[in-house]
């Protein structure tokens, strides 16, 4: 009997094995395409919320606002997580992608920073401001810009440098790809810079920005899928980690002082 028990063990032994990495290899992947900060750090969190429900996350980092719609909509990802709604709109319908948001994870306010002047008042007659060139981040910051007294610009959602109606100080807007904003405050009075980039130049927007945008920016950083995929299970596992308490609190306790701020 006592050998038939140590055979019976040690096939079961066997058998949970086999079956553990059986489960291990079925896991389905999701492949998701982020910008490095604060992308990659909230989808490390998810990752392992993912991992228990049989879901292996792949995280690709990318340092364009281009490439990742165009791996998604080819089927290079399974979902992306850098842009905001209003970006992500106005690229599908320009570059016909089927592509849509499935959800809302953080806000990224959009700051002033310069290495020259540290308020307002100082931007002088003829100063020389860069923004994003993208059609969504361009108008955020013309906004911004209006909002802080420097500007003025007409009604409308996508609005160009054409559309400044009133620009008292004379100031010179120069539109140039988003990344590469925070290596130009050498050569301009201040610069507009989108959260992330600034973060990754050691600019903190609480304490660095010289004005910001509101908490209330309808600008939230989604997660993005194709429109054909939207009610696959893993999608929905997804949203569920990325919507998750814990995510949130990683959000609250450690973007949160950096002036990035939940969504949901």
């Amino acid at each position: 009997m006592k050998k038939i028990s140590i055979k019976l063990s040690a096939i079961a032994l066997t058998v949970s094995i086999l079956a553990g990495a059986a489960f291990a290899a079925d896991k389905t992947e999701i492949v998701i395409g982020v910008t490095p900060f604060p992308h990659a750090e909230i989808a490390k969190i998810a990752s392992p919320l993912l991992e228990a429900e049989g879901y292996k996350l792949e995280i690709k980092e990318f340092n364009d606002y281009i490439t990742p719609n165009i791996a998604l909509s080819d089927g290079s990802l399974t979902a992306n997580f850098f842009q905001h709604v209003p970006y992500l709109e106005n690229m599908a319908s320009e570059q016909k992608l089927d592509i849509t948001w499935v959800a809302k994870v953080h806000i990224e306010p959009l700051g002033l920073y310069s290495k020259k002047i540290k308020s307002l008042d100082e931007i002088k007659e003829g100063a020389s401001i860069a923004i994003p060139d993208d059609p969504t981040n361009g108008a955020r910051a013309l906004r911004l810009l209006e909002k802080a007294g420097l500007i003025k610009v007409k009604e409308g959602e996508l609005i160009t440098v054409r559309d400044v109606t009133d620009n008292p100080r004379g100031i010179k807007i120069v539109e140039l790809e988003a990344a590469s904003l925070p290596r130009t405050l050498d050569d301009t009075t201040a610069s507009v810079i989108n959260t992330n980039y600034a973060v990754e130049a050691d600019l903190i927007p609480s304490r660095d920005a010289i004005t910001i945008e509101d908490k209330d920016s309808p600008y939230a950083n989604v997660v993005a899928v194709r429109a054909a995929d939207v009610d696959k299970p893993e999608i929905k596992a997804l949203v569920k980690a990325i919507n998750s308490p814990e995510v949130k609190k990683f959000i609250e306790d450690e973007l949160v002082p950096k002036g990035i701020v939940p969504a949901f």
